[in-house]
């Protein structure tokens, strides 16, 4: 796929970080959702609701404040030669539909054609998570992860697949329970070769023993 990235502006961080509403602010509008709802957010198992998803939030959106340039920035020389595929498969993730604020889950697969250089495992996995813990659509992760992998470690190749569930799906709206979405993006030697495609594909499915 080439869906298009969705870049921030260089600046966006800053401000938004200079707009962003105080804690008071925003455990006031926890409650006002609370009421809402219909619930009562002074009750005793409600009151202190408002700090509690406060903390929770800035763990499930961690990836505001992760830099995807500085995951990045270290690459590994001495591969003994090696220039043949990687492959990175079942990271798992979670993120939140940016239309419902609800959740995704699935697992990110990565394999690359190294030119030169490669990324420390664990490095794919944080990058993951960097752009997972966001708001997202899962075709914007997708392009995300690739672009970010492309512009700092130049591969020969890239693949990338992701599956994901979408409560969205699964608990409103049609309630298909098991439904699951599937996205890919090619480029490099991936792109235009059906046989590397595929490699990539059966290298997915093989079975750990």
């Amino acid at each position: 796929m080439d869906a298009a990235v969705n870049k921030p502006r260089q600046n966006a961080k800053s401000d938004l970080d200079a707009n962003r509403p105080t804690r008071e602010e925003a455990e006031a509008a926890v409650r006002t959702l609370l009421s809402w709802i219909g619930d009562d957010p002074d009750r005793e198992g409600l009151v202190d609701t408002p700090k509690r998803v406060l903390k929770a939030y800035a763990e499930l959106f961690e990836g505001y404040d992760m830099a995807p340039d500085d995951i990045l920035a270290r690459t590994f020389d001495d591969v003994g030669g090696y220039d043949d595929i990687v492959v990175v498969r079942d990271i798992p993730f979670y993120s939140h539909c940016e239309h419902h604020m609800v959740l995704i889950t699935g697992r990110v697969h990565i394999a690359y054609y190294p030119d030169g250089g490669v990324l420390g495992l664990s490095k794919f996995a944080r990058l993951v998570n960097a752009y997972s813990r966001r708001l997202q659509t899962q075709e914007n992760l997708t392009a995300q992860i690739s672009d970010a992998i492309v512009t700092h470690l130049k591969p020969r190749g890239l693949a990338i697949k992701v599956e994901a569930e979408h409560q969205c799906m699964t608990l409103r709206g049609v309630q298909k329970t098991g439904s699951t979405t599937v996205t890919t993006h090619f480029s490099g030697r991936f792109k235009d070769n059906p046989a590397e495609q595929t490699r990539f594909l059966s290298l997915l499915k093989n079975d750990r023993n």
